[in-house]
């Protein structure tokens, strides 16, 4: 529906009366923005699955056939998993609703001539915005009034090139300020707004699937696929050969059992939970996503100041030029107290300079890619009018001439870490072009700046954390090279290889690949290299990081795998970043950075254990239908094999994980594939030959003429539950050797819990077989003392084999490749 525009009265604003009238008009910003899934989408896509769908069938049907016991089983594991899955995920709502509140932007509007911060939501057509360098900007408008200002569209029309808006131009929602400031007169609130799909993608729920989900929902699919060519077969069977419907419906249900349903919805709840714990340390996550980038970091690009140094500058010293210290304090103040566009550079000056208010003819705001800003003062009573510019020494050089010991000086104060500006002037007021913003000629010095950074106190612990990690490190800033590497060796920051924005600009694309590779301090650097220097890292297969807290950084974090800003720098900055790090907490990174690694390795063994179950099951159900005219397993077995061998183990295993990462393969499963191929593989063959060697002592004690009953069947399959139980969980510590006896398909890890979970658990198999109740309703055999020992020795056996097989890298010769 299209709405007439109302304007406003004037520049100053709205008055409170007109505002309730057209929000009762319905002419308001409200837009309901949605930061996690809503509770029907959590219960529908727990509930209504396809394999949830099959168990249930398989359960009714086992009820209608007096299989009560089978019956209730399915539904309570099932059930149970769905349950405890709402659950976590209800709470886990909960907490991202609650943190989505934190980093809410807030609306500058003026209203009855004074200013309000106000949420969003209170915008309404014909207001009258506020905007300033850095700042969003949220509904469509145009600009009123004298005021100027870049923009960024690149959100929206995909173009890095800022715009210049002057009044009567129209800004659209999406965009960002990137200097300058102006007042602009909402037109288009809502849902009318031209990037309102582009918003609400931004901030509401997206089930966009990280590279680790995305390869274990490919695992789940080709599973799910080969359970459909088993369930065909079954059918089959049915068909074809005298089978009792009763036992279709058992293998159905164990093929259904291969099918890893809690796999992904584990993995997603261990990145959500990770995000709260995050947050703990203040660290904000905004992309669901973000968690699985940080456990793949290895470059973490990042700028000086506000990153490693804090957000508060400080005048150190001025050098004057020609004109007394008075004089220029003086005319610094004027320039600090004129300019329109306010930065910390011009808040630290107007601190320690008291100036006096103007009249501004003209005005070039301050930019990233210029390095200076100049305001042109007319005359008016004993002022000095004319052209002052304030920008680096190096930037101004075209247009000064400096004798050789300011030359010195400032050179002695980059080397010290120092920020070093120049003051110039000149008494022509009109050389100031707004629009072409070109530097003025001819220009006089008038004093030399120092500014000092207050470096973070915890910045060199945290560097040291970020190497341990394993971390690349890449300092980008706009400041001088020498200053930015002075002040990171400060920081602990050792062997700086230094490389400016003016060396990179004659580089080819060969080049400037090479020096994005070796060099780790680039000074003088434009918001276009910097965004250039992460593609390239990008491109070179490196998964890259960027911090940043400016407008400046906007486009490097948008090129960036991981986006992550600070809390204090500005709203565009925050608004695209992944990750916010609250109360600028930079020291939680490292700590942040361990806890993603932690996580994927949890999630990466317990696949490790999911996969070899499943192709163990599957590989059984091929290999005893060629030999045998008998089903390995009954539904209860396949459940109890589940319980004891992936489900119960992997509830510690993402717990217990630790961080590091010693698997040297980009893929997940191909990482993988050294532990679980050489496991699948003899765990199948053992367990075959324990059905097999059962299965023949049952046909050699049957009576001349006998022939196999469903009876006959409970020791060969007790025998297989028992030896695939004890063979999974000797494997769990494998995944996690205790110590080097039982390094072999992975590394030493000297942790012994995992070792006490699958003793643990061993030893409650063998009670639970020890009792008459528990045995006949999994429908188990007797074992006797013998059979036991027999098959704990098959069991070392295999631990034997297997770790042989490990060490020795057989199965990796044989096929000709390098499956770690």
């Amino acid at each position: 529906m299209t709405r007439d525009v109302l304007p406003s009265t004037s520049l100053e604003g709205l008055s409170e009366q007109e505002v309730l009238r057209r929000r009762a008009a319905g002419q308001g910003n409200n837009i309901a923005l949605r930061s996690s899934r809503s509770y029907a989408q959590i219960f529908q896509e727990n509930l209504l699955t396809f394999i949830n769908l099959v168990f249930f069938t398989l359960s009714v049907v086992m009820a209608l056939l007096q299989r009560y016991g089978d019956a209730f089983l399915v539904v309570v594991i099932i059930g149970g998993g769905v349950l405890v899955s709402i659950c976590q995920e209800i709470w886990a709502k909960q907490k991202l609703d609650q943190i989505a509140l934190l980093n809410r932007p807030v609306a500058s509007v003026m209203r009855e001539g004074q200013e309000y911060n106000i949420d969003p939501n209170e915008i309404v057509l014909g207001d009258i915005l506020v905007v300033r360098s850095g700042d969003q900007i949220l509904v469509d408008g145009v600009v009123v009034g004298d005021g100027r200002m870049d923009v960024d569209e690149s959100l929206l029309t995909g173009e890095s090139d800022t715009v210049p808006k002057v009044s009567g131009d129209p800004v659209y929602s999406g965009s960002f300020c990137v200097s300058g400031n102006t007042l602009v007169e909402t037109q288009k609130v809502g849902t009318e707004t031209v990037a309102y799909k582009l918003v609400t993608g931004a901030r509401a729920f997206r089930q966009v699937y990280t590279p680790l989900q995305k390869e274990i929902n490919l695992i789940i699919r080709i599973i799910l696929l080969l359970a459909c060519f088993l369930w065909v077969l079954v059918g089959i069977s049915f068909l074809s050969r005298s089978i009792p419907f009763a036992d279709i419906v058992q293998r159905a249900a164990v093929i259904a059992g291969l099918v890893p349903t809690g796999l992904l919805l584990a993995i997603t709840l261990a990145y959500g939970t990770g995000a709260v714990r995050m947050m703990g340390d203040a660290v904000l996550i905004q992309q669901a996503n973000a968690v699985e980038s940080l456990s793949n970091i290895d470059v973490l690009c990042l700028d000086k100041t506000g990153t490693l140094t804090t957000n508060h500058i400080n005048l150190h010293n001025l050098y004057p030029i020609a004109i007394s210290e008075p004089e220029l304090r003086q005319r610094l103040g004027d320039f600090a107290a004129n300019v329109t566009s306010h930065n910390r550079t011009s808040e630290a000056l107007h601190e320690r300079c008291p100036g006096r208010s103007l009249p501004v003819k003209s005005e070039v705001p301050f930019s990233s890619a210029r390095k200076w800003s100049a305001i042109a003062i007319a005359e008016a009573g004993n002022n000095h009018p004319g052209t002052y510019v304030l920008g680096a020494p190096e930037m101004l050089a075209a247009s000064v001439e400096l004798l050789p010991t300011d030359q010195q000086r400032i050179q002695t104060g980059v080397e010290q870490g120092l920020r070093m500006l120049l003051f110039a002037y000149t008494p022509d007021v009109s050389c100031l072009d707004e629009e072409t913003a070109e530097l003025p000629p001819d220009l006089i010095p008038l004093g030399i700046v120092e500014f000092s950074d207050e470096l973070r106190k915890e910045a060199q612990h945290t560097l040291d954390n970020f190497c341990r990690a394993g971390i690349d490190l890449k300092i980008i800033s706009g400041d001088n090279p020498q200053t930015v590497a002075a002040l990171a060796r400060q920081a602990g920051f050792e062997n700086a290889q230094l490389v400016s924005g003016a060396e990179l600009a004659l580089m080819d694309d060969a080049q400037f690949t090479q020096a994005a590779l070796s060099a780790n301090v680039f000074g003088r650097i434009t918001p276009e290299q910097k965004a250039r220097l992460v593609q390239v890292l990008r491109r070179q297969g490196r998964y890259v990081a960027m911090i940043g807290d400016g407008v400046n950084d906007v486009l490097s974090l948008k090129q960036a795998n991981l986006g992550i800003a600070m809390e204090s720098g500005s709203k565009a900055t925050r608004a695209v970043a992944d990750i916010v790090l609250m109360q600028d907490s930079f020291g939680a990174l490292p700590h942040a950075f361990l806890e993603g690694q932690r996580i994927r390795n949890g999630i990466q063994d317990t696949l490790a254990i999911f996969l070899v179950r499943v192709f163990c099951i599957a590989l059984l159900i091929f290999a005893t239908a060629m030999v045998t005219d008998g089903f390995p397993l009954v539904n209860k077995h396949s459940a109890l094999v589940a319980l004891f061998g992936v489900g119960l183990p992997t509830v510690v295993l993402p717990i217990w994980a630790t961080s590091g990462s010693h698997r040297r393969h980009p893929s997940v499963v191909r990482s993988l594939l050294h532990f679980t191929v050489p496991a699948t593989l003899t765990i199948t063959f053992t367990a075959l030959f324990v059905y097999l060697f059962y299965m023949l002592a049952a046909i050699l004690d049957l009576p001349p003429g006998g022939t196999l009953t469903p009876s006959s069947y409970a020791e060969p399959r007790t025998a297989l539950v028992t030896v695939l139980i004890l063979c999974q969980l000797f494997l769990l510590i494998f995944l996690k050797p205790p110590t080097r006896a039982w390094v072999g398909g992975e590394p030493y890890s000297g942790d012994w819990r995992y070792t006490m979970v699958a003793l643990g658990l061993i030893a409650l198999y063998w009670l639970l077989l020890a009792i008459p109740p528990a045995r006949r309703f999994f429908e188990l055999g007797e074992l006797g003392i013998l059979d036991c020992l027999f098959l704990n020795a098959v069991a070392l056996e295999w631990c034997l084999v297997s770790r042989a097989i490990w060490r020795s890298r057989f199965l990796d010769r044989f096929l000709g490749v390098d499956l770690s």
